[in-house]
């Protein structure tokens, strides 16, 4: 995610690691559904990445971002029900 700020504006750059983030979250929550076990390892790091870039920006930018991040919240919570609603792993 990170190797994109060099050809980029700085806006483009946070709105690429969103999507991905959000493709991220997209995945683990299937992956969750399908019965399968997520390491979701880094997650946060990646995300306080992606908010300090966003602090960077012109506030106008910055508030551009807010339906993707409130869609991010969306998936992350589908993904905390997901995880919350799986049967623990037998053993």
């Amino acid at each position: 995610m990170r190797g994109q700020e060099d050809t980029e504006t700085p806006l483009a750059t946070v709105q690429a690691c969103l999507d991905q983030f959000g493709r991220t979250l997209g995945i683990a929550r299937s992956l969750v559904r399908a019965g399968k076990r997520v390491d979701l390892t880094g997650l946060d790091a990646e995300m306080g990445y992606v908010c300090a870039r966003t602090l960077d920006l012109p506030p106008d930018q910055g508030r551009s971002l807010r339906p993707v991040l409130l869609g991010l919240r969306a998936e992350l919570d589908a993904l905390s029900g997901a995880l919350a609603t799986r049967a623990p792993p037998p053993g």
